[in-house]
């Protein structure tokens, strides 16, 4: 392994995005009683701690198999970021049949608020719970310890060990680690689950490590890859031009080509058995023949071609932490984006092996296994489709919509297999491809974006319709499944909006004297490096958020709580809404927030103290997202992420469609979860927000597609 000087350096990542924070954990194999060991002690372990962190005891209550075989039948697609616009728009065109079919149920789509933020974790634990984010604890993608001002991601962390033994260069465990869900609040299908109803809930965001029950479950958003972020790529080069380290949403690395072989690492969780922590990895070796532009691999025992140019399968790979005792295994794939004259290779995050998991990822826990079992290798990180890479340049627009379409294919074969053995209670599937995808090729479809170019539109202007084409497939085969006697609802988290222009908030709280930072220095870093706390009274974080650096709260907080914050949050509130763009004169904000009027519930205090909604076209810059203080106030968006919905959450409202009649006229997310349980004849916990939506059946006889 070559010295740690010369690897890439965790945290050291520059880039404003979500995916260079990691789960509240160094790595994921901080949690190493949690690691697959094959020795008979690890595997004790491993038990013990699993049982402590799924509460499989809570699983002991008996499940009735005469009410699970009389449940109701219930299908739930669950599309991220499916905008009414579009829909409606493809719709009129005759391009989205079975949509068409539903929409024409409830006279035309129905738009389906959606949370304070519209941003994905947010939204779905919305859906999930019932609850707003004051009862559920979700604010952001990102959130903040204000007694030490530390970052983490806001849905899951993974804790080591407490007790430990240090023997020499190792130490060893004496007590299991653990991981857990920060989302709070009872999910739906627990309620379900306690009633005998049987469930299926696939690739549900917020919901790493997955919320105990009999039922099946494979969590979705939020499940980190091997090194605990939500996706951390591998790119090597020889171009000494290139940079080198972490970037956004990766690492790169130089390598020397020498008389046509490489020889790197390919690197794995940093391993915490070990005194320094040093990462752990696997010799890598690559023969390059420039004449037929083709390069063998060999990896972690295994050997394979691909010419330039081309996809490898899924490869596993096992990262050994202690000798014939604990390993983590993953699996990766490797993109050969050019033999020559400059060698250029990309390899995804190392994903989690669904053979054999290192953290909990699904009920039953060999879910994810019987998956593997039928049809192979499967993105097991949450947020699977590979942006950061686009956006770097370290994968061009084709090859990115090549692995995002890998990502789809893998989500389809699972929705047909599981479709079909499908029979009764509840099948909810979804599917992330529409809300990843609009991101990145937003720019494709709108000629007003500054990204836009005719090129572009020729060649890429079709990849978002494409995808919504086949959803359109997707549910042709729910409603056929369905026949007359299920309930189908169609659920989208929220819409999409151009992202046009970037608004640095920390940036502007800096010119306007909110914030300081030491010295009289124009810009800061991420993590809020140079800020001089003792000066300054307000800062963002995340994608909406806005905070006061409050005495009591805040390590170093200088506003005092009470009459003078409550002054301070209006004072910014309304010189936040009278911000214009110089070069259209348009309003950047149109909505903000106060934590205390827009959330109820017992984490209120943990919500920022403003929630900035953004006006259509504009959105918050990278560069304030991780704590960075960025040198302008306003510009254009020239990155490939080009459409976003993270804004003021009346510019983007979600889809809701049903072969039922929906009573309510103006859903809400908060509505899907009390919806479900109504289904089923469960009653609605006092603690939920929303209301059952659908006419009661009997009442809407006639009204299902045929």
């Amino acid at each position: 392994m070559p010295p740690a000087s010369a690897r890439p350096q965790p945290n050291s990542n520059p880039a404003g995005s979500p995916d260079a924070v990691r789960c509240r954990s160094k790595s994921l194999a901080a949690g190493n009683a949690l690691i697959r060991a094959r020795s008979r002690n690890c595997r004790v372990l491993l038990f013990l701690a699993t049982v402590v962190v799924l509460g499989l005891a809570s699983c002991s209550r008996s499940f009735d198999p005469e009410i699970a075989a009389q449940a109701p039948r219930v299908i739930v697609l669950g599309i991220d970021g499916m905008d009414p616009l579009l829909l409606e728009r493809m719709i009129l065109a005759g391009t989205m049949p079975n949509f068409a079919k539903l929409a024409a149920i409830n006279g035309g789509v129905r738009r389906l608020a959606t949370s304070i933020p519209p941003q994905s974790p947010v939204a779905w634990s919305n859906l999930i719970t019932g609850l707003d984010p004051g009862g559920h604890d979700i604010f952001d993608f990102i959130h903040r310890d204000p007694k030490t001002m530390e970052l983490y991601l806001s849905t899951s962390r993974v804790e080591p060990p407490q007790h430990t033994l240090r023997l020499g260069q190792w130490t060893l465990p004496l007590s299991g680690g653990h991981t857990e869900l920060l989302r709070r609040g009872k999910a739906f299908w627990e309620y379900l689950d306690a009633a005998s109803i049987p469930t299926l809930v696939y690739h549900m965001p917020a919901n790493f490590p997955p919320v105990p029950m009999h039922g099946r479950s494979l969590s979705g958003m939020g499940t980190p890859d091997v090194l605990g972020t939500y996706g951390t790529f591998s790119f090597y080069t020889d171009d000494p031009y290139s940079a080198v380290g972490a970037v956004n949403g990766g690492r790169v690395y130089t390598v020397k080509v020498e008389n046509g072989i490489v020889n790197a690492f390919l690197y794995g969780p940093y391993n915490t058995f070990r005194k320094g922590e040093p990462e752990s990895s696997l010799p890598l070796r690559v023969a390059l023949d420039a004449r037929n532009a083709t390069a063998d691999f060999q990896v972690a025992g295994r050997e394979f071609v691909l010419h330039q140019g081309e996809w490898s399968p899924w490869i596993p790979v096992r990262f050994e932490l202690v000798p014939h005792a604990a390993a983590v295994d993953g699996i990766c794939r490797f993109f050969m984006k050019q033999v020559g004259p400059v060698f250029q290779l990309y390899v995804s995050p190392v994903n989690m092996n669904p053979a054999n998991p290192a953290l909990p990822i699904s009920t039953p826990m060999d879910f994810s296994h019987e998956l593997w079992e039928e049809f192979g290798y499967f993105y097991t990180q949450g947020i699977a489709e590979d942006t950061k890479a686009l956006s770097g340049g370290y994968l061009d627009d084709g090859q990115y919509l090549a692995q995002a379409h890998m990502v789809l294919d893998e989500n389809l074969r699972a929705f047909r297999k599981e479709l079909a053995r499908y029979r009764r209670g509840l099948f909810f599937f979804y599917f992330s491809s529409l809300d990843l995808n609009s991101h990145m090729f937003w720019r494709a479809m709108d000629p007003d974006h500054p990204g836009y170019t005719a090129d572009i539109a020729a060649k890429f202007g079709d990849a978002v319709p494409a995808l919504y084409r086949q959803m359109d497939t997707v549910l042709g085969q729910v409603l056929e499944k369905a026949g007359d006697d299920a309930t189908v609802l169609v659920v989208s988290d929220h819409g999409f909006a151009p992202f046009r222009r970037a608004f640095n908030l920390n940036g502007w709280l800096r010119d306007h004297g909110y914030l300081v930072l030491a010295g009289g220095a124009a810009t800061g870093g991420n993590s809020f490096q140079g800020v001089d706390w003792g000066r300054t009274r307000a800062y963002g974080l995340g994608l909406n958020g806005l905070y006061l650096n409050l005495r009591g709260r805040e390590v170093r907080g200088i506003v005092e709580p009470g009459a003078a914050a409550d002054a301070l949050r209006q004072e910014l509130a309304r010189e936040l809404l009278a911000v214009q763009d110089p070069a259209n004169g348009q309003p950047v904000i149109t909505r903000v927030d106060l934590a205390g009027a827009a959330y109820s519930g017992p984490y209120v205090a943990d919500a920022p103290d403003l929630v900035i909604g953004y006006n259509r076209g504009y959105r918050s810059g990278w560069g304030t997202v991780l704590g960075g203080v960025p040198a302008g106030e306003l510009e254009d968006n020239l990155d490939p992420w080009s459409g976003d919905h993270c804004m003021d959450f009346r510019q983007v409202p979600g889809v809701l469609l049903s072969n039922r009649r929906i009573a309510a006229d103006s859903p809400a997310l908060t509505d899907i979860a009390p919806t479900l349980l109504a289904l089923y004849g469960l009653p609605q916990p006092v603690e939920m927000k929303g209301k059952p939506l659908l006419v009661a059946p009997g009442s809407d006889s006639g009204s299902q597609p045929r």
